[in-house]
Order: C-alpha cells, then sequence, then structure tokens
C-alpha cells in the first residue's frame, strides 16, 4: 500500500523542477531564487509535508529521541520519574519513547532492540526484578549508544547512575518504628538482585542492631507486590511471637498490609505500625494515612536525564558519573503512636 504522505518528489512534479531544487528551495539556498523558494514552501504547507524524520537522522547522525524504561508505570515513583525526564528533555528539544518491562527480562531484553532500531540517541533505564543476564545493555554500549540507570542500577562500566539513598530511608523508617515503640519488625523485601532490595534491607538491619533488637529471619519475607502482600501478611499475623511493626520496601505493598491487617481486627499503629517507601499519591488517602519515606522521583527523572544529555553531546566519553538523591521520612497516622501510652 502506497503512502499518503507527501514527499520532496511530489512538490518538484506539481511545480515542474527537481527534487533537489525543491529541496534547497526548503532550506533557503541562497542559489534558490525568492520566487522558487516561496512557490515550495507555499505548496509544501498545502500539502502537509513533514520532512522524514529516519532520513534526518541518517543525515544529522541524531534522532533527538531518547528511550526510556520504566519496570511498572503503576508505580507513582515511577510516574514521578518520568516527568522530571520530560521536563528537561523537551527543553532541549527531544522526543521521549516510554516503555514498560512489567518485569519481564525478555520483554526488557526487546524493548533495547527495539530502541536501538529506532536509532534513539539514549537510553534511561530501571531494571526489571527479572533480569539477571545483562548482555543486551553490553549490547547498547558496544553500539556506543549511552545508557544512563536509574533508581535500579547495574554498575556497568560507563554507565552513569542515578540511585535514591536507600539504606538511609530504610534506616530512618526502621529507627521511626523503634521510637515508636515496636520491638518486633517484620521487612516485607524485594529481590536481593536489585541494588534497591540489598541496600533497603541492610537498612533495616542496621537499624534493629544499632537498637538492640534481634534480627529475626522468619519475619524478613519477600514481599514487594498487592498480591505477594495477600500471601504474605496473613502468615505474619499467625506467627506466635507477634509482630508490632512493618517496614515494607513499597507503599503499595505497605497499603494491602493495612487492608489486610485491620480486616483481621487489629489497630493501626496501636497493635501494628506501618512504614511504607516510595510516598506515593495514595499514601496520604488510607485510613490511616501511611508514614513513607519520599524518593523524589521528579529529581531522580531531572538528574538522570541530565547526565545523559551530557553522555549525548560529549565529544570525548565521560567519566562515570554516580548521583545519590536524598530520602525523607514523612510521618502520619500509620506508625504515629503517643509514646506515653507505650508499655
Amino acid at each position: 500500500m502506497k503512502s499518503s504522505q507527501t514527499t520532496i518528489k511530489d512538490i518538484a512534479k506539481a511545480l515542474g523542477i527537481s527534487p533537489s531544487t525543491v529541496s534547497r528551495a526548503l532550506k533557503d539556498h541562497p542559489d534558490i531564487s525568492p520566487k522558487t523558494r516561496k512557490a515550495v514552501k507555499e505548496l509544501a504547507e498545502q500539502l502537509n509535508y513533514e520532512p522524514n524524520a529516519i532520513a534526518l537522522s541518517l543525515r544529522n547522525k541524531s534522532s533527538k529521541t531518547i528511550g526510556v524504561i520504566i519496570p511498572e508505570i503503576v508505580h507513582y515513583f515511577f510516574s514521578s520519574v518520568i516527568s522530571g525526564i520530560e521536563e528537561i528533555a523537551y527543553q532541549e528539544g527531544f522526543t521521549v519513547i516510554i516503555c514498560q518491562s512489567n518485569e519481564d527480562y525478555e520483554k526488557e531484553r526487546n524493548i533495547i532492540h527495539t530502541l536501538m532500531s529506532k536509532r534513539v540517541d539514549g537510553i534511561l533505564v530501571s531494571v526489571s526484578k527479572t533480569t539477571t543476564n545483562y548482555d543486551h545493555f553490553l549490547e547498547l554500549q558496544r553500539s556506543n549508544i549511552p545508557i544512563v540507570f536509574y533508581d535500579r542500577v547495574l554498575n556497568l562500566p560507563q554507565s552513569d547512575r542515578v540511585i535514591v539513598d536507600d539504606y538511609a530511608g530504610a534506616y530512618k523508617a526502621v529507627e521511626h518504628l523503634i521510637r515508636m515503640g515496636c520491638r518486633r519488625i517484620a521487612h516485607l523485601a524485594t529481590s536481593q538482585e536489585l541494588f534497591i532490595g540489598r541496600n533497603r534491607k541492610s537498612g533495616y538491619i542496621q537499624a534493629l542492631k544499632d537498637n538492640n533488637i534481634e534480627i529475626d529471619d522468619e519475619i524478613i519475607l519477600r514481599c514487594d507486590t498487592d498480591k505477594h502482600a495477600i500471601k504474605c501478611i496473613p502468615y505474619i499475623l499467625s506467627l506466635q511471637k507477634k509482630v508490632d511493626g512493618i517496614f515494607a520496601v513499597n507503599d503499595l505493598t505497605a497499603i494491602t498490609a493495612m487492608s489486610i491487617i485491620k480486616r483481621s481486627g487489629y489497630l493501626i499503629p496501636d497493635d501494628i505500625a506501618i512504614v511504607g517507601f516510595s510516598n506515593s499519591v495514595y499514601s496520604s488517602m488510607t485510613d490511616p494515612p501511611l508514614t513513607t519515606v519520599e524518593q523524589q522521583g521528579f529529581e531522580v527523572g531531572r538528574k538522570a536525564i541530565h547526565l545523559l544529555l551530557d553522555r549525548i553531546k560529549a565529544e570525548d566519553v565521560p567519566e562515570t558519573r554516580v548521583e545519590q538523591i536524598k530520602t525523607d521520612l514523612i510521618v502520619r497516622g500509620s506508625s504515629l503512636r503517643d509514646p506515653s501510652n507505650i508499655r
């Protein structure tokens, strides 16, 4: 089926001139008379002519396009990251292609190959939970396509990284629960293949150690989705040695946990205090509102796109850079007990 898009040849045929004359007229070449330039531009406008983006990218060696890979768009954090990326990208004249891996390695790998075929100038990636083979990222580097990892990162040479201070955020969250009187705190963790999973767990453990609280592997569970929480929380509630605090690796898991705990007849925070991670838009809407760790997603996105644009524009290969974003603990009703009532 023939494309209906107007080409330079169409304009040339209509005006009875050569395609090369049309091309130079559109670029205001001085060798083309003002009269011809005017006729070409007027007809181009009438026919809704647009330059071929692929041809221009080949000629200019730049598509002015950036690929962004996120694990799941359902998370408020990643939507905030996208907003930060887009703000800077559009200011710099770049178009953003957003792709979702759905936490699937094969889909992530296929997305990388698709973006390469689209001749993107660079890629921003937050790695999926199921990714343990990194050949597709190494292939990107061999193709000289700049890559910047954000949040869920890999330590690859010549790839910049933007990370959240997950360790400090987790430490502050657990320390707060301890100050509220919690002495048996469960951790709903994510994959330990991810830096964020290891760092948040490490912050949790260190806070317990610094406060002389026993570390019990029985209440450190892989539970990082609402579906996981539906299985994990009844197990936690069934334990003979009762849990009085929960630190969840993300808000979605924390909110699901709160719902199950309340339906089971427990009071929040009196019986079980809960802290999440990310400060999603829903965290302030729960009953009680969820205490959580602010990840600064918008700032993560801004930092990541700045690093990528620096790599795209650099004439020489720059030094690898790592930007760390600080976290803040947002204290709300899900954990805020009256210390005078703590026995």
